[in-house]
């Protein structure tokens, strides 16, 4: 088996969308991480996220619930050293500046999110990872795959 072709730091709004959704770009990323394409990392700052928003969406009628494994003590959690958010800096909301932080502790290639507009405000070229959508992350792999063709 080849090594994942990149290892891919998950937000809040990413994992919940694999939940929430059986269709769409952040489940094809799991399935992706599933079968060894992808190293998938999710941090400490977007379990706790994560749970909160699951709760939320699972007292709506016609919402599915917590699929097994998710909540307190559910799923692989791998504990990380505290990050501090100084490479963070250009962020203004203390959440994503963590889940940043985070993302650059773990030496990710690429941070995942659905809240792209909330790093509008970080240089091009000022972080060593690629910042975008599960879309953007899956038109980037498939560049990557086939050489730049297609």
């Amino acid at each position: 088996m080849n090594p994942p072709v990149a290892k891919v730091f998950l937000d809040t709004s990413v994992v919940l969308a694999i939940v929430l959704s059986p269709q769409g770009g952040a489940r094809m990323l799991l399935r992706l991480g599933k079968i060894g394409v992808l190293h998938l990392l999710v941090g400490p700052q977007v379990l706790p996220e994560c749970e909160a928003g699951v709760r939320r969406s699972a007292r709506h009628p016609g919402r599915p619930g917590p699929p097994a494994g998710c909540g307190p003590g559910g799923g692989h959690r791998r504990g990380w050293p505290a990050v501090r958010p100084g490479g963070a800096a250009w962020l203004s909301y203390p959440p994503d500046a963590l889940i940043l932080a985070e993302a650059l502790e773990a030496r990710a290639d690429g941070l995942v999110t659905h809240d792209v507009r909330h790093f509008l405000a970080i240089p091009p070229g000022a972080l060593p990872l690629r910042l975008g959508t599960p879309g953007y992350l899956l038109q980037w792999l498939r560049q990557t795959l086939t050489g730049g063709v297609g």
